[in-house]
């Protein structure tokens, strides 16, 4: 048996915007494997909440930039909002999926070298 001290008896839940305990211990297998269902369905909900907030301070065409570990700093252009991740496509024409929170914006455009074409060649 379980010391009393190391089962969590008392877990919160909100109802209406009023927090009220749930005694998990007098629940039944099934029903702690749906509130568990719930709460993984809950995170993943907030996690794409986060995502798509982040993913709102960019807009397509928006020249980014991001670290990409052994490929350094890759820069490109923002070209399509995905589920949890925004494709951006570099110059040479490689295409990464990228989640919005490792992206920044790039140097300005008045900075950046001039380009007469706004067509980017992919490959």
């Amino acid at each position: 048996m379980i010391p009393r001290q190391f089962v969590a008896s008392h877990d919160l839940s909100f109802e209406g915007g009023k927090m009220t305990k749930i005694d998990i211990d007098r629940l039944s297998e099934a029903e702690l494997v749906d509130l568990n269902h719930r709460v993984v369905e809950r995170l993943r909900f907030l996690q794409q909440m986060r995502a798509h907030a982040e993913m709102l301070e960019f807009s397509i065409g928006d020249r980014v930039c991001f670290h990409a570990g052994g490929h350094g700093v890759v820069e490109g252009m923002l070209t399509r909002y995905n589920r949890k991740t925004v494709t951006v496509i570099t110059d040479s024409g490689r295409q990464w999926n990228v989640t919005p929170s490792l992206l920044r914006r790039a140097g300005s455009f008045e900075t950046a070298p001039a380009d007469p074409s706004n067509v980017i060649r992919l490959k």
